[in-house]
């Protein structure tokens, strides 16, 4: 009996042991790139604040090199300091426990085609430059992105796809950046407004974030997990449920000031602008 019970001991410790290894195999591998192509990124924990606005007024008196008529006031700059204060907010710290694997680009027209068999695109990418397959799809519903997720784990035993929550998305996205991208920085990175063409770009064509992943701000707006709480900002808990989901990091119809990691906004937006990257588990 005794015997047994310290085989069964041996065993446990055995698996634990397996499961450790693999994991601390897991996490020491940067890049993963599935049996489809998807390149994914690992993602170590860490924390941030969200949410955060702190707007500031500059000190008078006003030197700037304008009409006199136009300079301001000691009443103007008393009015913007009120306002300023108003509208600014602490946020709040929020700790991501777990690495995780995010897409290293949008889900492309490629990839979905080769799980779902189909191309919903409104811009497909083998009609603009060239780029057969590589542009983001799009035009996809939340629901929509589901099913290709849920597809995705059929055909790939080996791992477990999902999409990102808001946080996780927001972290990634971040790159431990603490502060807005300037607009030069945005421009850079991210196909807007400012540099677009009148359609969606082939992924990873613009400057990659500090963590190397690509149009996290731009091209396509991307759904995450979590349900829309009709706010500006995410609450410190996301709402169990709601009427629609999650759209993070704008797309090429977006504007600087609204291109950003910051804010959210909820579905399902224009459709032709809306697409998706996933995660994938760390095993």
């Amino acid at each position: 009996m005794r015997v047994a019970l310290v085989l069964v001991l041996i065993t446990i410790l055995a698996t634990t042991s397996i499961l450790a290894q693999q994991k601390a195999t897991d996490t020491k591998k940067l890049t993963w790139t599935n049996g489809i192509g998807m390149e994914f990124r690992l993602i170590q924990p860490g924390s941030m604040r969200v949410g955060r606005v702190e707007l500031e007024c500059p000190d008078p008196p006003d030197t700037r090199d304008v009409d006199e008529k136009e300079r301001w006031t000691q009443e103007d700059f008393e009015n913007c300091q009120r306002l300023a204060n108003r509208h600014s907010r602490p946020g709040f710290m929020v700790i991501v426990e777990e690495p995780y694997y995010i897409g290293k680009h949008e889900v492309t027209q490629g990839q979905w085609e080769k799980v779902m068999g189909s191309n919903p695109s409104f811009f497909q990418g083998d009609k603009i430059e060239g780029e057969s397959g590589q542009h983001p799809v799009e035009n996809v519903t939340w629901s929509q992105a589901q099913a290709f997720i849920k597809k995705l784990n059929s055909l790939d035993s080996t791992a477990e796809y999902r999409l990102p929550t808001e946080f996780e998305w927001e972290y990634a996205a971040r790159a431990g950046n603490r502060e807005l991208l300037s607009w030069g920085e945005t421009r850079e990175s991210a196909w807007i407004q400012d540099t677009n063409k009148g359609g969606t770009r082939p992924v990873g064509q613009m400057k990659p974030n500090a963590w190397g992943l690509y149009d996290m701000l731009g091209n396509v707006w991307e759904w995450v997990a979590d349900y829309y709480n009709n706010k500006t900002f995410p609450d410190t808990v996301p709402p169990e449920s709601g009427e629609v989901h999650v759209l993070r990091g704008g797309s090429f119809i977006s504007d600087v000031a609204n291109a950003t990691y910051f804010y959210h906004a909820g579905g399902p937006g224009n459709g032709y602008d809306v697409g998706f990257r996933i995660v994938r588990e760390v095993k």
